[in-house]
């Protein structure tokens, strides 16, 4: 068989071999590395991880998943982002297992459900009369590491449906029994267990894999919380005990995500949204519909009026749209009814259903009617785009006009499963920082760059300068991708060479652009390391096509415009909720939502501090009179919780010399300072956007 490498080259192979026969004949070095494999081809899905001993499914192409480099220090590094992935991945389905085994150990009476490896984590969800706590986590662990110490190899085996499900019948697990009955309806021929260890200490669960070699891969392992959960999701079926943990190479590895975890507590944005009065969700209203609150609504404005300055200077008009459509205009965009999992039910004119009730409709017929388009009614937006699409084929349009940029602060409506919502960044009603952009080819490749340029400046503007790109391409085997190929060839070279010129790296991955083009995703990480996909820059000859849009070109014929989606934000509500844990809501001074804090030392002095904060207002400042009688120390202290950026201390000195004792919340006391000069400096700091105080040394 005919296995093809990442770089193009192909080995032929006897049937049956392995990635691990593909791993030693590239090399000793390799062989030695390798964990496990990501195989694309016959018999395997569009691209699927496979152990690495496990035979290959024929003709395939091939990428090793190697184990990091593991330095003195216990430091990891891994070959890129995919690569850790896997190679993560591999490792906590593993660690699962051996979770599973040391909970048997402790608790012979338990019965396994399922046992699944996540972005971050692991689980196993299990049947358990006697409850596990965080008192046992400690125990759990003990088993865990006895298991990993004695480096017991991971031994897949298989058997035909009819035996395998014999075999599950004598072992006494419904749940068990269920997931194979589950697996041979979604067209499995085989059932496949893991053994892990040899038959003396063998333990063995049903399991679709993959995992790594050997147990004693597991560097650093930790149980981390349990929960309760139910089979399939059903509350009203078996209840579970869903015990979490995580896993890496090295205890270093181990150690620094749970100090990120730590950290990441210590800045969850729902903890110190509400703590600090930016937002607030109310279940009267709905769950995922954020409610602005002022200060919140202040920090939105601020971003909104950054964003839009650099909009005016790059040519953007701004436009205003409904927050529904009628459905006929989502047919045609191709957004109803094939996204209808991710969107909120049809409104229906209340007399046509009042005429389907006469007529005995059913809600399966009438859903079906506003399927086949035989019913017509409106949907709350889901996307912008066919709005603005409508706005450019309101007028007749000459290759003169274009580029033409679309710009709204508009409001779209996804129906988020509950159990999906999170705060700020998984909701039900955001608003995007949404453009259009309708162009020529000629211009196509410059107006990539520049709104390549305008997600540059956001994220260098609010110090977000760790980030990469992710540009994804067509596969050219795939058949979800349509169009031109030229026009393809022409859209992904303008993408690539806009992330070239970013500076930053990038990784180019076929497969993952949108049905209609090529798109660019910004990844920005945090300040404790995590990962989050906010702005996207997205070339659409599609749409255009669908809408029939026409613009005339300087041969006097008509032609199609290609058309670029872009929102640098991304969601309003996502970008801010982030932006809280980045900055723990110690935002910088343009961005607080109160900026100055006024604190007199007595009433005595309430003029001369309102005299200061008439003169920050002249300024259009953000800013508040603290008028309460609490000591200064305790004003300081109620500022510095609410991370005011500059508390302004007035006395019977400063009101004579006409000077502020100016305290920051990262510096301390600064002290006296000319009301004039204070005035001038903070300004600068705001106008500047900067991310630090000008005045603390």
């Amino acid at each position: 068989m005919l296995i093809t490498l990442p770089d193009g080259k192909v080995l032929d192979l006897p049937a049956g071999s392995s990635a691990f026969t593909a791993a030693s004949a590239i090399g000793a070095g390799l062989a030695k590395a390798a964990i496990g494999a990501r195989v694309t081809g016959p018999g395997a899905k569009e691209s699927e991880l496979f152990d690495l001993h496990r035979p290959l499914p024929g003709d395939c192409t091939l990428g090793i998943v190697t184990a990091p480099k593991i330095g003195k220090d216990g430091s990891t590094t891994y070959r890129d982002d995919k690569h850790r992935t896997d190679a993560l991945f591999l490792l906590r389905h593993t660690c699962a297992h051996v979770m599973a085994e040391a909970i048997l150990r402790l608790h012979p009476t338990a019965q396994l459900a399922y046992g699944p490896a996540l972005e971050n984590n692991f689980y196993y969800d299990m049947a358990l009369d006697t409850p596990i706590s965080s008192d046992d986590f400690g125990k759990i662990e003990e088993e865990m590491k006895k298991i990993v110490a004695e480096n017991r190899p991971l031994t897949r085996f298989e058997k035909n449906v009819t035996d395998g499900l014999a075999r599950l019948a004598t072992e006494n697990n419904k749940y068990k029994v269920d997931n194979a009955e589950r697996a041979v309806k979604g067209g499995a021929t085989v059932l496949s267990w893991y053994a892990t260890g040899t038959p003396e200490q063998n333990f063995e669960d049903l399991c679709q894999g993959p995992h790594i070699p050997a147990t004693g891969l597991i560097g650093g392992l930790k149980v981390m919380s349990v929960a309760s959960s139910h089979w399939h999701g059903d509350v009203t079926s078996d209840r579970f005990q869903r015990v979490y943990g995580t896993a890496f190479f090295t205890p270093a590895e181990l150690d620094a995500y749970l100090k990120m975890q730590e950290e990441a507590r210590a800045r969850d944005h729902r903890v110190l949204g509400r703590q600090h009065g930016l937002f607030c969700i109310d279940e009267r209203v709905g769950q995922g519909l954020i409610l602005w609150k002022p200060k919140g609504a202040a920090l939105r404005l601020e971003l909104q009026k950054f964003i839009s300055e650099h909009l005016e200077r790059q040519g953007y008009h701004h436009v205003f749209t409904p927050h529904i459509g009628k459905l006929e205009l989502y047919r045609t965009s191709g957004h109803f009814p094939y996204y209808r999992d991710s969107q909120f039910p049809p409104i229906v004119d209340p007399a046509d259903m009042e005429k389907l009730a006469h007529e005995g409709c059913s809600c399966s017929e009438i859903s079906n009617r506003l399927d086949n388009g035989t019913l017509d009614g409106y949907l709350l937006k889901p996307m912008n785009c066919p709005h603005h699409i409508s706005i450019y084929a309101s007028d007749k349009r000459s290759y003169r006009d274009l580029p033409l940029r679309l710009a709204e602060f508009g409001t779209v409506y996804r129906f988020e499963q509950s159990g999906e919502l999170g705060g700020m960044t998984r909701v039900r009603g955001f608003t995007q920082d949404d453009a259009h952009l309708f162009v020529t080819p000629e211009t196509l490749a410059a107006e990539v760059q520049g709104c390549l340029d305008l997600v540059k400046i956001v994220f260098n503007t609010l110090g977000m300068s760790d980030y990469r790109v992710r540009v994804g391409l067509r596969d050219p085997d795939n058949s979800k991708f349509v169009g031109d190929v030229a026009q393809w060839d022409a859209a992904e070279k303008a993408c690539l060479d806009a992330a070239k010129s970013l500076g930053v790296p990038y990784s180019a991955e076929p497969g993952e652009a949108a049905f209609y083009g090529p798109k660019i995703d910004f990844v920005v990480k945090d300040c404790v390391g995590r990962e989050w996909q906010l702005g996207t820059v997205q070339v659409d000859y599609q749409l255009p096509r669908r809408f029939k849009l026409e613009y005339t070109g300087a041969d006097n014929t008509a032609h199609t415009p290609i058309m670029v989606h872009r929102a640098p934000f991304g969601s309003m509500e996502r970008f801010v909720g982030v932006l809280i844990e980045h900055f723990a809501a110690a935002f910088p001074l343009w961005l607080s939502p109160e900026q100055v804090r006024i604190l007199p030392i007595s009433e005595k002095f309430i003029g001369y501090a309102r005299e200061v904060e008439a003169a920050l207002k002249d300024r259009h400042f953000r800013v508040t009179l603290d008028e309460s009688n609490d000591r200064i120390g305790g004003k300081i202290k109620v500022a510095q919780d609410e991370k005011v950026p500059y508390m302004l201390v007035v006395g019977g000195k400063d009101a004579d010399a006409r000077t502020v004792s100016v305290r920051h919340r990262s510096g301390g006391e600064l002290g006296a300072i000319a009301l004039d000069a204070f005035l001038e400096s903070v300004t600068a700091e705001r106008d500047g956007r900067l991310l630090a105080s000008r005045l603390v040394k």
